[in-house]
């Protein structure tokens, strides 16, 4: 593997540690039950202080859910564009090694997003719909966070338009940057949801990286 691609998986492997460190503090350090129908929350001091401080604002938890579909919308994308090359070239190993991978990397995604819907480790600040939620890590900072950069990424391989590369860069980043704010004061999540959201879908992207790297080198 090349020197950038050791450094990304390198960078990766920190930040999935550093989510996995970051999940056994949340559940061991200052846990109090102060959250809805008491249940527990770790870091309790300073969640329920940032928490009073935004305040609870559903309209902006609305828009950011609604906005929550566009990494779906992504993924379905480059999943036809996948399958279109699959039945055009009557093979499944045919299809561009990179896609393959951007397929594999999505389930995995995905996975991570069921995974702490089964296994709670922190609830919501607030009830939803009369509801108790799981709320660690943010689902939506996690799927934006871990498909909206392969956008990037993908439109770097496909295209040489550099007006409509560096259009949708400001468009990822941007939407990025409004989404994790979005969710962090609209006052669903503990402030340490979205940390966790975030080292988990950077430290998968890394990795992703590092393995697209790996295989463009061996099918050269």
């Amino acid at each position: 593997m090349t020197k950038k691609g050791k450094r990304k998986l390198f960078l990766g492997g920190v930040l999935v540690a550093a989510f996995v460190v970051w999940t056994v503090l949340i559940q061991t350090v200052d846990v109090k039950p102060v959250g809805q129908n008491g249940t527990d929350i770790g870091f309790a001091t300073f969640n329920c202080w940032f928490h009073k401080w935004t305040g609870v604002h559903m309209t902006t938890y609305t828009i950011t859910d609604w906005l929550g579909l566009l990494p779906l919308f992504i993924c379905m994308i480059f999943g036809v564009i996948g399958l279109v090359q699959w039945v055009k070239r009557r093979s499944l190993v045919k299809v561009d090694y990179d896609l393959m991978i951007l397929g594999a990397y999505y389930i995995l995604v995905m996975f991570g997003y069921v995974i702490f819907e089964i296994i709670p480790i922190n609830y919501r600040p607030i009830l939803i719909n009369g509801v108790v939620e799981a709320s660690y890590p943010s689902s939506a900072v996690l799927l934006v966070l871990g498909v909206l950069p392969t956008l990037v990424e993908q439109m770097n391989r496909r295209t040489q338009n550099a007006v409509l590369k560096r259009s949708i860069m400001i468009f990822v980043v941007l939407f990025s940057a409004y989404m994790v704010i979005g969710r962090l004061i609209s006052g669903v999540h503990w402030f340490t949801d979205i940390i966790g959201s975030i080292f988990l879908s950077m430290g998968l992207f890394y990795i992703y990286k590092a393995v697209v790297i790996l295989m463009h080198k061996e099918s050269e």
